[in-house]
């Protein structure tokens, strides 16, 4: 069963004010939820909708409908930036949850071991970013930094930092280095200004056959761009 005050204290949960404050998040689904069980995060509680029943699991879901299962999780604490090194991908200011989330199950995807995000993207823990991971919320390492900064840390290292550009190099052309921290930019401003500035290669997706398409939405370009470096 679930008592009014877990009710309450769930559906708190589903703002951000709430979830930082409580330091906790929603997890939904059949298949999340048995992720969220084996995934090393710590469980605060679990509830199956034929024990509490429809009317109870209706209110503390995120969901339009009201999945068979719903657990509530301890966020991971922050953790030190690691050192330069290895392929990383980078988001510049990606706000829209479905798009971060997205891009985070394609870094799962395609084996990126770190994702760095600049603080005004999607926050991690936001429920349908957690959705959107279909279970990459608890394998991939993320960090909220600012990203000037932290390409600025690459270069020092003297490894490449290669944003994806509109007027870039032909990426299936370019060279493509093992170990590079690769920015991602929002669908409409592309990477800011300040990061452009600490960007040490430009890459394009050329577009083919007389495409009238002005570009491709992140998570798909991001997609291209990291199996193109995986393939080499």
């Amino acid at each position: 069963m679930i008592s009014n005050a877990e009710i309450k204290w769930v559906r708190s949960l589903h703002e951000k004010k709430f979830r930082e404050r409580e330091g906790a998040f929603i997890v939904e689904g059949e298949k999340l939820v048995a992720e969220a069980l084996d995934s090393g995060f710590e469980v605060l509680h679990c509830w199956r909708r034929d024990e509490i029943g429809d009317n109870a699991m209706s209110r503390i879901s995120c969901l339009s409908s009201p999945s068979p299962a719903l657990a509530v999780l301890r966020q991971k604490k922050e953790t030190p930036l690691p050192a330069p090194g290895g392929l990383c991908l980078a988001l510049d200011g990606i706000r829209d949850p479905g798009n971060f989330g997205t891009l985070l199950r394609i870094a799962d995807w395609f084996g990126i071991p770190t994702v760095f995000a600049s603080p005004d993207c999607a926050e991690l823990y936001n429920p349908k970013v957690v959705q959107a991971t279909m279970g990459a919320v608890f394998r991939k390492e993320v960090h909220y930094t600012p990203l000037p900064a932290l390409c600025a840390q690459w270069r020092e290292a003297g490894l490449p930092v290669l944003g994806t550009f509109l007027d870039g190099e032909n990426i299936y052309r370019a060279d493509l280095p093992c170990d590079a921290l690769v920015v991602a930019g929002s669908e409409g401003s592309g990477i800011s200004a300040a990061v452009s500035a600490q960007v040490s290669g430009r890459l394009t997706i050329p577009a083919f056959g007389g495409s009238g398409a002005e570009s491709l939405n992140v998570a798909a370009a991001t997609a291209v761009v990291l199996s193109e470096f995986r393939r080499r």
